[in-house]
């Protein structure tokens, strides 16, 4: 591993993944999870590993959650991975693909969408 890597992570490393993500890793998750939006609201965080942008988004983001008491689903999408469902929320949400992002659903509808340093967990409370 280099020395950079050392810092900024490698390009294959995959994150330490917290208790409180449900992965999306499938179109059948990515129904189950619009479905839940209709009891309570969700929020759907579009990740890139290879980023260090993201990386460091992402782990903003778990601190506030790990910081907060409210009980929120938080999904987890890898765009790596699952390049394919990243594509499928931007065209059935109609909402513009970027990484990070954090998109907001409530009753089957995207009611909130953030990228890069907008994401906060205030968005979704």
């Amino acid at each position: 591993m280099s020395f950079f890597d050392k810092i900024f992570g490698g390009k294959n490393e995959a994150p330490d993944q917290k208790s409180f993500w449900k992965k999306i890793e499938s179109e059948e998750d990515l129904a189950k999870a619009i479905e839940n939006s209709y009891h309570h609201k969700i929020a759907i965080f579009k990740h890139s590993t290879s980023c260090f942008i993201s990386k460091t988004v992402l782990r903003n983001f778990e601190k506030e959650v790990e910081n907060s008491d409210q009980q929120i689903d938080l999904y987890f999408l890898d765009l790596l991975a699952h390049r394919s469902i990243s594509n499928k929320i931007a065209a059935d949400l109609e909402i513009r693909h970027e990484s990070p992002q954090l998109i907001v659903i409530e009753n089957g509808k995207p009611v909130y969408s953030s990228s890069h340093e907008d994401i906060s967990l205030s968005q979704i409370v």
